[in-house]
């Protein structure tokens, strides 16, 4: 992800609520998620740096199962991103073998409760769901082999070891 100006969240923030529905219909809520952490990605399925970045979002969703969950949410109108439908969610979901929920915030109010304003836009909270962490996945989008600081699996091994976060 090129690195951007955000609007910060305060951390230490409450994750704001979400009920949303998944890519089989079912509606997630946040009180769904009850590992230690949970990492909130706001993605959708037509941006080149949410596509370079989601096998390595796969697999830290693999490598963290049963002590982090993730939830993905993608908040793109569809009228002007047809790819971001959630037909389209489905189809991604099941190519990629998210191992995780993608979720369809059709008004945008959740991304806008989170201040969410890119994609990916990654949120790490606590078993409190605090806000601990907000920023990217790691230092090269473009090319998982140049990665030298994975800052994700870093937020969430502090997190988890009950560690600050470097």
């Amino acid at each position: 992800m090129a690195l951007t100006e955000s609007t910060m969240v305060k951390l230490g923030s409450d994750a704001p609520y979400f009920e949303l529905p998944d890519t089989n219909g079912n509606n997630i809520s946040l009180d769904y998620f009850e590992a230690e952490t949970l990492v909130v990605i706001f993605t959708c399925n037509h941006c080149p740096y949410a596509k370079a970045v989601e096998d390595r979002l796969v697999n830290l969703g693999n490598d963290y199962k049963g002590r982090t969950d993730f939830v993905l949410i993608s908040s793109n109108d569809i009228e002007n991103y047809p790819a971001d439908s959630p037909e389209k969610m489905a189809e991604k979901a099941k190519d990629k073998n998210y191992p995780f929920p993608y979720l369809f915030d059709e008004t945008q109010e959740i991304a806008k409760a989170y201040s969410a304003v890119c994609t990916p836009d990654i949120f790490l909270y606590n078993k409190d769901r605090k806000l601990e962490y907000r920023g990217r996945l790691d230092d090269n989008w473009q090319n998982p082999q140049s990665v030298t600081r994975e800052e994700l699996r870093m937020a969430i091994d502090a997190v988890l070891s009950g560690n600050k976060i470097e």
